[in-house]
């Protein structure tokens, strides 16, 4: 079973692996430590069966890394591998495609049998968290709808963040735009704040998720 491990730290890492090395049947093929180095890894090698992912990364998160993943390679299994059990969490990884959920603090035993289940077509699942997804069944939540009430961009700053989504630089949005590059680049200090993110990228993935762009 070959698998990669995603994980912004490193000593978590190095964990899963001892954790995971009691089993011969598996072989860590790669680590990444972001979603977007997922993504490049992936790009070189994608012949790996299931994905252990972190949620809180920087540059591109779990959620997101799954969603990009899934659309690419739909074959790969990811089990989120995580310290978060909140409800927006699970919701939003199971609705980006994930096929398992466990905890950081999951036994050796219980991950291995979680990626065999997974494999086999099952879902690996900490039963806490098994207990939370019943209750957002049986009791649904727009978590969604939460995100898109509280973003609210002009008709100005989503022009500029759909010239950023295509990679131009502040200059030539500003010659596209027809304003200044201070003023391009003040729009993407409140866009940044709106959006509550810190870079380009995120500020775009956000923006699609919510249907801005």
């Amino acid at each position: 079973m070959k698998i990669a491990i995603v994980d912004d730290n490193s000593f978590l890492i190095s964990s899963i692996k001892e954790k995971l090395s009691f089993f011969e049947e598996i072989q860590v093929k790669f680590t990444a430590s972001n979603g977007s180095e997922l993504i490049e890894k992936l790009e070189k090698n994608s012949n790996i069966d299931a994905i252990l992912m972190d949620i809180e990364m920087p540059i591109m998160n779990g959620i997101e890394a799954t969603l990009a993943t899934k659309q690419k390679y739909p074959q790969i299994k990811i089990i989120m591998l995580t310290v978060f059990d909140n409800d927006e969490n699970i919701f939003n990884a199971i609705k980006a495609g994930a096929d398992g959920y466990l905890l950081k603090d999951v036994n050796p035993h219980a991950l291995f049998g979680g990626i065999v289940e997974t494999l086999n077509g099952g879902a690996a699942m900490n039963p806490s968290i098994a207990l939370k997804t019943l209750k957002l069944l049986r009791n649904p939540v727009s978590f969604e709808d939460v995100a898109k009430e509280e973003i609210n961009l002009t008709a100005r700053e989503i022009d500029v963040l759909e010239q950023l989504a295509q990679g131009l630089s502040y200059t030539v949005i500003a010659e596209n735009l027809f304003l200044s590059p201070s003023t391009v680049r003040k729009h993407i200090e409140n866009i940044y704040s709106k959006l509550q993110v810190h870079s380009k990228l995120e500020a775009v993935q956000k923006a699609k998720r919510n249907n801005l762009i």
